[in-house]
């Protein structure tokens, strides 16, 4: 596998400069401090995948140069070449270690997120499949020692949810459920179905990496916030304080509307947060835009319109349609506890659509 030497040389010498700049904390400030910390964090395994792989090289070395001495020792020449075949396929993992490594990393990767999730087509049943979904995300959540925690919510009539908002906090929590970005199609027979005919309903489902103080800037003069009297389905009053909040951000037009807790405060900083990450969000998206001369692979585009995957419940299978992935363990998935399965494989293809234009030297 080819290695872009001169990336590494970048990166080395970088890494070289961090480790001295960092080695007199006195001279930087905290700021400054935390900010070449984390980055010489993510290129240490750049570094250390490099050394592992120029000693194996050198090993090699060795061993070739005992091979073609001609004045070497007939046994150990046999026992290098036997040494050299499982050398070489050591070489190879470690290339690709290392080719993994140079990929530029998302930025966002090792953030928490907020996950949103809204019934689409299908009235109560893509409710209710909306339900399921969040109930799925809250099992994977818990098997990845991840919290979760539901920021507001609207149910639906008969069950689940009109929509759901809730924060994942984490490590790898957005390198994780990026993928999940998209519309998540459902064919099954709804309860409500005497005929037992099947019927497809939708949800559509956006992860959004929670952006840090730095990386989002709010000028109050750009929100208008109002107050207003909370409510419950069916127009009932849910207390007698103007304790909801909603807050609009003028120059983009978002809206955020948060009613879950009785104290105005709390609803306020919790509309605040969701604001922030969806700011965040179309900070990335303008980003992303620009730079119109990189590649994006499919997966990675994390396009909310398009339809991503179908759960089959006839025929007990879930189909990932970005890479034409069907796994014929729908309940498990459902269940949260095979869900890794398809993150993994969607992550395995990225990695390798990654590593391609590299190869390619895009």
């Amino acid at each position: 596998m080819r290695i872009p030497e001169e990336k590494l040389k970048q990166i080395r010498d970088r890494h070289e400069y961090l480790t001295h700049t960092l080695g007199d904390p006195a001279a930087l400030s905290s700021d400054e401090f935390m900010k070449a910390s984390k980055e010489l964090s993510m290129l240490t395994p750049v570094i250390d995948a490099a050394t592992v792989l120029e000693e194996k090289r050198a090993e090699l070395q060795g061993l070739d140069e005992l091979i073609d001495d001609p004045d070497g020792d007939g046994e150990l020449k046999s026992m290098a070449r036997e040494e050299r075949d499982g050398l070489l396929h050591d070489i190879s993992e470690s290339e690709r270690r290392l080719a993994l490594e140079l990929i530029p990393k998302d930025s966002a990767d090792d953030r928490s997120a907020i996950l949103e999730i809204r019934a689409g087509t299908g009235g109560d049943e893509a409710a209710l499949f909306a339900g399921v979904l969040f109930r799925m995300y809250e099992r994977y959540a818990e098997l990845a020692g991840w919290r979760i925690e539901p920021i507001s919510m609207s149910t639906g009539e008969v069950g689940g949810f009109k929509e759901i908002i809730a924060n994942v906090s984490g490590n790898q929590v957005f390198a994780r459920l990026k993928y999940e970005s998209g519309v998540h199609r459902v064919q099954r027979v709804p309860a409500t179905e005497s005929g037992g005919r099947i019927h497809t309903s939708a949800a559509t489902v956006a992860v959004l990496p929670e952006p840090e103080d730095v990386d989002v800037h709010i000028d109050d003069k750009d929100l208008r916030i109002d107050v207003f009297r909370a409510s419950g389905p069916g127009g009932q009053s849910v207390n007698t304080t103007d304790s909801a909040v909603r807050i609009t951000h003028i120059p983009t037009g978002l809206v955020v509307q948060q009613q879950d807790e009785k104290s105005q405060h709390k609803n306020r900083a919790k509309a605040l947060k969701v604001l922030r990450a969806r700011l965040y969000e179309l900070e990335r998206a303008k980003a992303d835009a620009e730079r119109a001369d990189a590649r994006r692979s499919q997966v990675g585009s994390g396009d909310r319109s398009e339809r991503i995957r179908t759960y089959n419940f006839p025929q007990g299978r879930v189909t990932d349609h970005r890479i034409n992935l069907t796994l014929h363990k729908l309940d498990a998935i459902i269940a949260g506890d095979a869900l890794g399965d398809v993150v993994d494989a969607l992550t395995a293809h990225d990695q390798a659509e990654k590593l391609a234009q590299m190869g390619e030297g895009g």
